[in-house]
């Protein structure tokens, strides 16, 4: 606590910094009153994450007790109006929080280390080093933003992990593929294949083993002929060891890929509800990867979610000043998916403006419903509907107006007898005489652009020499 001794130079803030220039002149103005120092890094802390929510830490409860015994008609300057109303009501000592007592609060700050003696330089800078980075840690650790670094996470993880999954299945296709190059034909699906390369092992043993858990019968009849007339070459039973354990290795992959897609499907559902009902998990996922986090994503707009990924087709568009791309990751939804060539750039970007709205309900929003998703995405479908059935009509417009065009009219036609059929006498008829006027005219015009006389070209001047 600093008590002000000169109240008169409090009322011209604008000055207010040149009477703190010096040391001496600031001791003139403020006299040190009462210091409290803290014990450790920790009680530092908690009293400084107490004034960042506004309430009152243990040392300053105490702190103000005893000030307040002193001298309670006293008036406290505050530089936080929060805790200001916080002490009011919790100790009853009027406060005054304005532009002066800022601008005061600055002042002090700037001459900290001649009005509290005994503390040198270094020590202050590395204190206040030590507390700001607790103070971070701690802000980091109880983050209130929903924890999305899981989804990042996982989405990296799921990626890697098919890329990992292919390269072990190429693998093992081709080294059994010398062994039985039949089989990769027949089976077609890369898990029921590696399953029943483990089953099964040389392949003489397909006649006498059983494979209807893992093929339908059909395929399974097939494998079995296909081994009796295989033209593969002979391994050893090492060999057969070795690819086996490559089989045990995908099958084991493939599960722990299919438990962290659920992991990830229930993350989704829970961090981002109408994101994952608009794009799917895979592509909400991707997308919060790809911004860093749900918050960063939430404060982009629709225009840059929808070509999140496109990067570099953007840049090299705007390079050679050709079409920007028309989508990026959000490409891969369910909805741009299912759309005909033509209409894909349109629905990429009805379905980004939405999914831009849905993130930062997600984000920002204090409830976790997926009702919003829910209902874009119906909105999203129904003009999809429209644009694949109605091709290129307009829909603009007022309800009226669309009403208008709606409407059927039915026009009779009343046909009137012509009697000038009647007539034997032979008569040139109208259209006739047209096309003879229309072709007089025609040829007068083809005549017209022979009469124009040319004009003689000039005979450019020889200049004598």
């Amino acid at each position: 606590t600093l008590s002000v001794l000169d109240e008169s130079k409090l009322q011209q803030v604008d000055n207010l910094y040149k009477e703190f220039e010096t040391p001496e002149k600031a001791n003139k103005i403020v006299k040190l009153k009462h210091f409290e120092k803290f014990q450790d890094t920790t009680e530092a802390l908690a009293a400084a994450t107490a004034l960042v929510e506004g309430k009152i830490g243990k040392s300053l409860k105490k702190v103000l007790k005893k000030v307040v015994a002193k001298e309670a008609h006293e008036q406290l300057a505050i530089s936080d109006a929060k805790l200001g109303g916080v002490i009011k009501d919790k100790l009853d000592v009027s406060c005054v929080h304005s532009p002066a007592v800022a601008e005061l609060m600055r002042c002090i700050r700037s001459q900290m280390e001649s009005l509290i003696t005994g503390l040198p330089p270094r020590e202050i800078s590395a204190m206040s080093l030590g507390l700001a980075h607790s103070l971070s840690r701690y802000k980091l650790k109880f983050s209130p933003d929903k924890v999305d670094t899981m989804i990042v996470q996982a989405i990296s993880l799921l990626d890697d992990l098919d890329k990992e999954l292919n390269n072990y299945i190429m693998r093992c296709r081709e080294w059994y593929g010398w062994h039985f190059p039949e089989l990769g034909k027949v089976i077609t699906d890369n898990l029921a294949y590696c399953k029943s390369v483990r089953k099964i092992g040389d392949r003489t043993n397909v006649a006498g083993s059983d494979l209807s858990d893992i093929l339908p019968e059909e395929i399974e009849a097939e494998v079995k002929l296909a081994a009796e007339i295989s033209m593969g070459t002979e391994v050893s039973e090492q060999d057969i060891g070795n690819i086996r354990h490559l089989c045990d290795q995908v099958i084991e992959i493939t599960d722990y890929r299919t438990q962290l897609y659920d992991y990830l499907k229930n993350r989704m559902m829970a961090i981002a509800p109408n994101l994952t009902v608009l794009v799917g998990e895979l592509v909400g996922a991707r997308l919060i990867s790809h911004a860093g986090s749900l918050l960063n994503l939430a404060k982009h707009p629709a225009s840059t979610v929808q070509i999140l990924g496109a990067e570099k087709a953007l840049f090299r568009a705007l390079k050679t000043r050709k079409d920007t791309p028309k989508y990026g990751l959000i490409y891969h939804a369910s909805l741009v998916g299912q759309t005909t060539a033509k209409n894909k750039g349109k629905i990429s970007r009805m379905l980004a403006a939405k999914a831009a709205l849905a993130i930062r309900y997600d984000a920002l929003g204090e409830d976790t419903n997926a009702e919003m998703g829910a209902e874009n995405r119906a909105k999203l479908e129904a003009r999809l509907r429209q644009l694949e059935e109605k091709g290129i009509r307009r829909i603009s417009g007022t309800g009226k107006a669309m009403a208008k065009t709606d409407k059927y009219q039915h026009k009779s036609e009343v046909r009137i007898y012509d009697p000038s059929g009647d007539s034997t006498i032979p008569s040139t008829s109208k259209k006739r005489k047209f096309e003879e006027v229309e072709d007089d005219e025609a040829a007068d015009e083809t005549a017209t652009p022979a009469v124009k006389s040319k004009k003689p070209k000039k005979e450019p001047k020889t200049e004598g020499g």
